[in-house]
Formats: C-alpha cells, sequence, structure tokens
C-alpha cells in the first residue's frame, strides 16, 4: 500500500477518484492518518450528505468514534491494480531486479522511462506522478 504522503501527491496532480467498493483510504487528520479504511456496502458505505457533497457513513460498532466523513476528507490510497490501470497505455513493463525492488517502464512524452522503488506499489506510483506531470 502506498504511503498517505503520496496517495496526497497523486490526488494534487490530478488523480480522480470515484469511490467503489473494496477501495482503501485514510482519513486526513493527524490522529487518524495511520488507520487504513476499506470502503464496503455493509461497513463503510457511500451517501450524499446534508449539503449534497458525498460522505462515507460507518456502520454499526465498525469504529464507535466515527459516524460519517466527508469525501474531501478522505485521500485515496490505489492499490497496485488500480495505480497500473491510471497509467493506462503509457504503462510498458514492470519487473523485479535481483536486489528485489521493483522497476516501471513507461512511455511518456515519446520516450521510455525507468522508474525503480522498493515496492511494486511505489514503482507505480512514482510512474504515475511522472504521467500526470506530463
Amino acid at each position: 500500500m502506498i504511503d498517505i504522503d503520496v496517495a496526497r501527491r497523486l490526488q494534487a496532480a490530478g488523480l480522480r477518484w470515484d469511490p467503489a467498493d473494496g477501495d482503501l483510504f485514510a482519513i486526513d487528520a493527524e490522529e487518524l492518518r495511520d488507520e487504513v479504511w476499506m470502503l464496503s456496502s455493509m461497513v463503510i458505505e457511500q451517501d450524499l450528505g446534508r449539503h449534497g457533497r458525498r460522505v462515507f457513513r460507518f456502520n454499526g460498532t465498525t469504529e464507535w468514534a466515527l459516524d460519517s466523513v466527508e469525501e474531501d476528507e478522505a485521500i485515496w490510497l490505489p492499490r497496485e491494480d488500480q495505480l497500473r490501470k491510471a497509467l493506462g497505455v503509457r504503462f510498458r513493463t514492470l519487473r523485479q531486479e535481483a536486489d528485489g525492488g521493483f522497476v516501471v517502464e513507461l512511455e511518456t512524452d515519446g520516450r521510455t522511462r525507468e522508474v525503480p522503488a522498493p515496492r511494486a506499489e511505489d514503482a507505480l506510483a512514482g510512474a504515475l506522478l511522472i504521467a500526470l506531470g506530463s
């Protein structure tokens, strides 16, 4: 899973989130930023709040102190498959190196670039940041 700070950078770079069951997110508040939540119609569901803005409602005893949070308070933590999908046709390959790290090859601005990272999702997120910036 990518770090919330990387997720925040992806969001600022223009990565759009259409929340769906199974998506992971963190709440952008200092005391909650290390907690990871998953949208699920049985546990945390989407709804519209009083002002017509999307909220995530916590059902039952999932988290007794939380009733709901607005979507703009949540930071999407895209999974590896979601990062790969967001790269689209720019994605070329993902390979594991002998040292255990990973490298993503992406096509951007008419050339192939390599993005190394210790974990696959970090390499994909780095590649996506590059792609969104070009």
